[in-house]
């Protein structure tokens, strides 16, 4: 009798332990966005070198389910169930393409280490309008659905030149105010400020027709080398927005006007920063994977030349109110093309990473 309570107690024993292993096991399989297979390195990754047109033109391979249209979903492959992660939305500039974005501003390099959730969609016109605001939605809603509300951090907006005014109408839309916590501007218009004032002129024949970054105007007959018209804004950056969030703005040096970066912002008067601290620069050893490699009919500084390594300022608004952050970053002797270098890049994330967020944890 004693020994078969003793085997008994055995089964259970070894039954136990059995089951700590699977339930341990089931525990650390590391999380997965349906129809969104994580790669190291991630899919369709630019080389170091020359990325070909082929690659950056690509338009995703995760399908929005109900619009059918297809983005780019990074994500870290040790993810866990339940890990709180921040989530960016990166918009691509009028004329350019998905992947072009991705590299662009190449927050793909980053999910690991900072553990980001970055979703980079496309306009099959190029160009944001209100006719993709559904496809956004659909993707932004599926995100966090599949994350939990309660696990992102922060939801940031960021894009590129005409990209990043979209960023802006959005946050003017009931959709986005109450769910976005910050906005990166990547020459897509500065809060608080003109476009005259941020924004030279881009020389006509730059290019060589619809840009990979901003959205070509309508020929006006005028010679290369003269200036043509800018293009119709999708947002005014200047109307400031009655809700507050965070704000990073970023540009080349050579995009700004003869008078510089403004000396002040109206966007960290209305958050309560104080008064703008000396620039620290940023200084990278490596170019950034994209620029526009077409033939330049008007090769020109304000447009961009060949990426290269570089440096920039970083010029920050402190104590600004409830932990939000208001910071201006110019890269030097760069133009509107040429992609980030991987720490100007870092330093971005460092300071979006740093503000407060949660709103989407307030939303019903």
């Amino acid at each position: 009798m004693k020994r078969s309570l003793n085997l008994l107690m055995l089964l259970a024993l070894a039954g136990s332990v059995m089951a700590f292993n699977e339930t341990g096991s089931a525990q650390e399989q590391p999380f997965r966005f349906a129809g969104a297979p994580c790669a190291d390195p991630p899919y369709l990754h630019c080389p170091d070198r020359e990325c070909s047109g082929a690659t950056v033109i690509n338009q995703g391979n995760v399908v929005e389910m109900k619009t059918r249209r297809t983005y780019f979903l990074d994500y870290p492959c040790d993810l866990k169930k339940g890990e709180r992660v921040t989530f960016i939305l990166s918009l691509h500039g009028g004329g350019s393409y998905g992947n072009w974005q991705r590299h662009s501003f190449p927050l793909l390099d980053y999910v690991d280490k900072y553990r980001l959730v970055v979703v980079t969609p496309y306009s099959p016109r190029r160009a944001w309008s209100p006719a993709d605001d559904e496809y956004l939605q659909n993707i932004v809603n599926s995100v966090v659905d599949r994350i939990g509300k309660e696990n992102i951090k922060a939801f940031w907006l960021a894009g590129h030149s005409q990209g990043g005014q979209t960023s802006n109408r959005l946050l003017f839309t009931d959709f986005f105010r109450d769910r976005v916590d910050g906005w990166v501007s990547l020459s897509g218009g500065r809060l608080g400020s003109k476009r005259s004032e941020v924004r030279t002129q881009i020389p006509r024949g730059s290019g060589g027709g619809p840009p990979p970054g901003a959205t070509a105007p309508p020929s006006t007959g005028a010679a290369p080398g003269a200036t043509r018209p800018g293009p119709r804004l999708v947002a005014d950056a200047s109307i400031l927005p009655d809700h507050h969030f965070s704000h990073i703005y970023t540009s080349g040096e050579h995009e700004l006007p003869t008078t510089g970066l403004p000396a002040d912002s109206k966007w960290a008067q209305k958050l309560k920063c104080g008064a703008r601290l000396r620039p620290w620069q940023i200084v990278d050893t490596r170019a950034g994977y994209v620029y526009d490699t077409r033939e330049q009919p008007n090769p020109n500084p304000v447009w961009g030349f060949k990426a290269r390594p570089g440096k920039a300022d970083m010029f920050i608004y402190p104590d600004c109110e409830k932990g939000l952050v208001v910071a201006d970053i110019i890269r030097i002797d760069k133009g509107h093309t040429e992609g980030l270098e991987p720490k100007v890049t870092e330093e971005l994330i460092k300071l979006m990473l740093s503000a407060k967020g949660g709103k989407l944890q307030q939303t019903h």
